[in-house]
C-alpha cells in the first residue's frame, strides 16, 4: 500500500506533539523564533556516516555551519523532493548567510541510496546539501537520537517499495546544539526568518 503524505505529516507531528511541552518549560530567553523552538530538548549533531562523495563523516565536520537535517530517500515519490525544494527556495531567499548553512538529507534507504545515487540527487536540488548514508543499523541509531522513525512497506509487484518516513526538519546551530524543529508545511518565511537569527549567533 503506498504510503501517503498525510501519513508522513501525521508522524512529523507525533514528533513535534512529543517536544512542544518539554520546549515550553524552557526558563532563558531566546532569540525571537518563529518555529518550535528545542533549544536544551534534544541531543547535539552527532553521527558517523558516509558523505556523498564517499567520505566518512562525523557531527563534528560541520560544526561552524547551521545545518539542517532531513531523514527521507531519494525514491520519495512526493515530501522528500517537495521538501529539498523548499529548503532550495529558502537558502536562495537567505542571501549570503546560506553560506553558512548545509542541507543534510539522511537516507532511511540505504539497500538502493549509494553515495553515487545520493550525490547526484542532492546536487540537483542544491550545491549545498549534502547526502549521507550508512548502515541499517546506524541509520536507525540516529532516527532514534532524535526522535524519529521509518518503516520500509512490502514490496510491490515489480520489486520496487517505498518507505514511510517521519519529516520532521532539524535545525542546528554553528555548536551543533539542536534549536529548532520544522515541518515541511512551514512557511518560507518563517525558515528564512529563523536562519537569519541561527546563522547571525556567534558559534
Amino acid at each position: 500500500m503506498k504510503p501517503s503524505p498525510c501519513r508522513r505529516a501525521f508522524l512529523a507531528l507525533l514528533a513535534l506533539a512529543a517536544l512542544l511541552p518539554l520546549a515550553a518549560c524552557q526558563r532563558e530567553p531566546q532569540p525571537d523564533w518563529r518555529l518550535n523552538d528545542v533549544t536544551g530538548h534534544l541531543p547535539d549533531l552527532d553521527f558517523r556516516l558516509t558523505d556523498d562523495n564517499g567520505k566518512a563523516v562525523t557531527g563534528a565536520d560541520f560544526r561552524g555551519k547551521v545545518a539542517i537535517m532531513y531523514f527521507g530517500y531519494t525514491h520519495c515519490p512526493d515530501v522528500c523532493p517537495l521538501t529539498l525544494t523548499q529548503l532550495h527556495v529558502v537558502l536562495d531567499r537567505l542571501g549570503a548567510p546560506a553560506d553558512k548553512v548545509r542541507i543534510l538529507f539522511v537516507s532511511v534507504d540505504p539497500a538502493r541510496d549509494t553515495p553515487a545515487i545520493m550525490h547526484a540527487y542532492v546536487n540537483a536540488f542544491d550545491k549545498r546539501a549534502v547526502g549521507l548514508v550508512g548502515s541499517q543499523a546506524d541509520v536507525e541509531a540516529l532516527a532514534k537520537r532524535y526522535r524519529s522513525a521509518f518503516t520500509r512497506e512490502p514490496d510491490r509487484a515489480d520489486g520496487n517499495y517505498e518507505v514511510s518516513h517521519s519529516s520532521a526538519i532539524y535545525l542546528f546551530d554553528a555548536n551543533g546544539k539542536a534549536r529548532l524543529l520544522a515541518t515541511p508545511s512551514a512557511s518560507q518565511d518563517d525558515i528564512v526568518h529563523d536562519l537569519h537569527l541561527l546563522t547571525a549567533l556567534e558559534p
